[in-house]
Order: C-alpha cells, then structure tokens, then sequence
C-alpha cells in the first residue's frame, strides 16, 4: 500500500484519498479544480508576468521581508516551489479568462447593464391607505420632507434612513420596484402603489449608469467563468455518475 497522505499520525493511501475527500464534502471543489487545471493546461506566462504575480502577492500578502516570507510559507505547509505553482496557477487563470471571454465584455455588458445600472431611491411604506394619501400630499405640497415623513411614519427599516436607500443594483430590488426605478426621472415622486402587503411611495433620488471600467471588466470576467466552471462541473458530474451506473 502506498502511502499518499500522512498528518497528525494517520496515513492515507492512494484509494483512501477520494473517500476521504467525499466524506469532508470536498469532492465538488477537487473536480472544480481538477476542470480548471485541464483548461489553462496550455496558457504560458512570461518571466515578467510572474514576476509581476510575485509582487503583488506579497503586497496582498504584507510579505515585505524574506523573514515574513518564510513565515508564511512555514505556516501555510509549503514551500517556494509550491507556493510559484499556485501563483503561477492563478496567473494562468487570468489568462485564460481574458484570452476566452475578453473580446465578449462589452456585448456582455450591453446585455447585462439594466441589472448593473444603480440607484438612489427613497421609499415610504404603510398598509393604510388613507394614511398613504395623507403622506403623499404632505410630501408632494412641501408641508414636510420626504426624509421626516418617512422616519416617522414608514413602517419597514428605512425608517431608520430617512427612507434613503442605496445605491443600489438595480437587479437588487424587487421587480415591480425596480421597473418603476428604471422609468423614473431624478426627483420623480410617486403616488400610493400597492406593492404586497404594502402601500408604498416612492421617489427616485439619483440614477447611475453602469460604466464599463476595469472593476467592472473584472467582475464580469469572473461571471462568465464562474458560469462556464459551473457547466463544465455540471457536465463532469454527469459523466461520472453515468459510467457509475453503467
């Protein structure tokens, strides 16, 4: 038997390992792994590039001194051969997703910008009617402002800002709430809607479009690889369950 795993006294061998990993729950995150290996198999990087890598994990890391460096190696059970194949791994991640989904960002982000646009909204909500009326025309004829009516009378947690929220996605709210956002103007405010078990007021204070910069481009790298690991996962799964059965 040989021996794949020895900690804390216990040895592991090669067919212990997969039940093992099962038993902790851990199978998902090994066959995600296993997909992403396969996939930035053939990505290169330059001698710059990890070196770049290198710098900035050790600014993430406040790893400003060889004696740190060593430290954390030792703390984390590695050594600077496996600690360059997991940075180097994580580089090639990058790249993979650029070189895959890069040239797809804008039209990405074209088709997902109504969810990503934000919004500053400020909402009153009360289950009287006549209560709701009275505060829409206390608001709307300037008697009080929209923030002393709504931290005295709303009856949700708002009450607490002054009925300010945000900002916010606009995939956030809920839909009826959103699409009433997504066709207000700055200022608009709206009369008592019923919304659930509510009666609502509603105002638009500030809308935000959606850019497409770095952060952005970033976060949408990683939906879109998340996406595709989640597929791939879904797939692989299936095909092992398959040859199970069989």
């Amino acid at each position: 038997m040989s021996v794949a795993l020895e900690t804390d006294n216990q040895t592991f061998s090669e067919s212990g390992i997969i039940p093992l990993l099962a038993s902790y729950q851990m199978l998902p995150q090994f066959w995600r792994e296993r997909i992403i290996d396969q996939a930035i198999e053939r990505i290169q990087c330059t001698s710059e590039e990890t070196a770049n890598a290198y710098q900035q994990f050790y600014i993430q890391h406040q790893l400003t001194s060889e004696v740190a460096r060593q430290n954390w190696l030792k703390c984390h059970g590695m050594n600077q051969e496996s600690l360059e194949q997991m940075i180097t791994r994580s580089l090639k991640v990058e790249k993979f997703k650029q070189v895959t989904w890069g040239h797809k960002l804008k039209s990405y982000f074209l088709s997902r910008k109504k969810q990503l646009d934000q919004v500053i909204y400020s909402l009153i909500r009360v289950k009287d009617m006549g209560v709701a009326q009275e505060l829409y025309f206390r608001i709307e004829e300037r008697e009080q402002s929209f923030t002393e009516v709504a931290s005295e009378y709303s009856q949700g947690p708002e009450a607490i800002t002054g009925g300010l929220t945000g900002p916010v996605e606009l995939s956030r709210p809920p839909v009826p709430l959103a699409e009433m956002l997504s066709i207000s103007k700055p200022g608009q405010l709206w009369p008592p809607i019923p919304f659930g078990e509510w009666l609502i007021i509603l105002r638009l204070e500030k809308f935000i479009p959606a850019q497409l910069d770095e952060p952005m481009r970033q976060r949408l790298l990683n939906e879109l690889f998340e996406t595709w690991v989640q597929k791939q996962l879904k797939e692989y799964v299936k095909l092992i369950s398959d040859v199970s059965f069989f």
